[in-house]
């Protein structure tokens, strides 16, 4: 594609990067079809070609985004399942993250969309707060269908039944591993994920430990900075996440890291790009460093666990048949397609895959939230694959994915961790148990 940047605009590094993205275009089209927004709308400009158009038009121009502009860009869910499928290689993260730094420094929001943004991202990374407002919303809930704006009952009815209790497993300290030493490993205990399910990190940690992993949970880390990233905010996502950086980077200099494990793909995306994020700031070294020992944490069990067959304690899991739903953050945004179905066939589970596994459930961060009434027919579309299927477990490894395929149906799901833990010796699952019903309600606090 040609661009026609001039040399003063070029030297802005967003620009530089953009245009680079964008001249590696070729506007074949190969994208639109694994789009899953232009497969509900069918509308050229609801495609990441159409979205490339529009970008590139607004940023050579300079011109301030229009509303036409802005509504397709918001409606993009940032699966990038364009990225896997085009066959030249075109960086859309990367683009579609700068316009959406544009849009939000240039750009004038509604006052409901800026209050409802300024809502969201001062409730969703911060665990505390967001626990407060999910007992608001549960309380709220019955009266969801009062609501006159769709985000606003989305918001009410995205609440569980439950809120789990904390979990001190998620304060700062270090976890000795129970069989010989192979490897320490910092864990990224998240935000959101420790409020709506404290079992994820839990069964992680246990898991690692019985593999021989040292694990420690830094003190200072905490949200990867993605949810306020993908709206555009650039100074508090790299506010959050350079408390990150300086945390793990502080326990590399230290003890010494083997990898930083993340066990919700949607921030190992974001981490993992943490050098790109930085390149031109005062922490890009140690941003660089941290990246690159970032792995999920599917990567480092398949380096933990031994050649071949491991010793499973649990009987009859091959009775049970796990439909592993695909989160878009793992299988697009890290490539990473094959480890967490092949750990879960050594663990004796029966693995199926529901149709168009590449296609997203319309979780994607806060996106059900923003654009409610696509990602419900998205929604649709993925629950409806999976229990045609037939299964007696859904897994995935992502948290949002976990809630959005929870809310509509009443197959357990739960994540990938939490059902090798289990096959090693580990607790049951919480959200079954063995009839594979979901388990009584649990207090908020213990």
């Amino acid at each position: 594609m040609q661009t026609t940047f001039t040399p003063e605009q070029l030297t802005d590094p967003g620009i530089k990067r953009s245009n680079e993205i964008l001249r590696t275009c070729v506007h074949c089209g190969f994208c639109t079809a694994t789009c899953p927004t232009y497969q509900v709308l069918g509308d050229e400009l609801d495609s990441p070609r159409g979205r490339i158009y529009l970008i590139k038009d607004m940023l050579e121009n300079e011109r301030v985004p229009d509303e036409k502009t802005v509504k397709h860009i918001d409606r993009c869910l940032s699966c990038l399942a364009c990225m896997t499928t085009c066959p030249s290689g075109v960086h859309y993260m990367h683009l579609v993250d700068h316009a959406r730094e544009y849009i939000e420094e240039n750009y004038q929001r509604s006052f409901s969309d800026r209050a409802l943004r300024w809502i969201l991202a001062q409730i969703l990374p911060y665990p505390m707060r967001f626990r407060l407002a999910l007992l608001g919303a549960k309380i709220g809930k019955p009266f969801a269908f009062l609501m006159p704006d769709a985000r606003l009952k989305a918001m009410l009815e995205m609440a569980p039944k439950t809120i789990p209790p904390v979990s001190r497993n998620d304060d700062p300290q270090t976890f000795a591993p129970q069989a010989p030493k192979k490897m320490r490993v910092a864990l990224m205990t998240g935000c959101a994920q420790k409020a709506l399910n404290t079992d994820i990190n839990d069964a992680t940690i246990r898991l690692l430990r019985r593999l021989g992993a040292e694990v420690v949970v830094a003190e200072g880390a905490g949200c990867c900075g993605a949810l306020t990233h993908h709206m555009g905010k650039t100074h508090e996502s790299h506010a959050t996440a350079a408390k990150n950086i300086k945390a793990w980077h502080a326990e590399m200099e230290g003890e010494g890291l083997d990898a930083i494990v993340i066990n919700t793909s949607g921030c190992g995306t974001t981490v993992k790009d943490y050098g790109h994020m930085f390149c031109n700031e005062p922490l890009a070294k140690e941003a660089a460093a941290v990246a690159g020992i970032a792995k999920d944490i599917s990567e480092v069990l398949i380096d933990l666990l031994p050649k071949g067959a491991p010793e499973f304690t649990v009987k009859g899991t091959d009775t049970l048949t796990v439909a592993y739903h695909a989160a878009c953050s793992l299988q697009h945004g890290q490539q990473i397609k094959t480890y967490p179905k092949d750990l879960l066939k050594r663990a004796g589970f029966k693995v199926v895959e529901p149709a168009d596994s590449h296609l997203c459930c319309g979780s994607a961060g806060t996106y059900n939230l923003m654009q409610p009434e696509i990602s419900k027919q998205l929604k649709k579309r993925k629950v409806d694959t999976l229990e045609a299927k037939s299964p007696d477990i859904i897994a995935a490894g992502n948290i949002g994915c976990m809630m959005q395929i929870g809310g509509a149906t009443e197959i357990p799901i739960m994540h990938t961790v939490e059902l090798l833990d289990w096959a090693t010796g580990g607790p049951q699952p919480p959200a079954m148990t063995a009839e594979g019903k979901r388990t009584p309600e649990v207090p908020i606090l213990r």
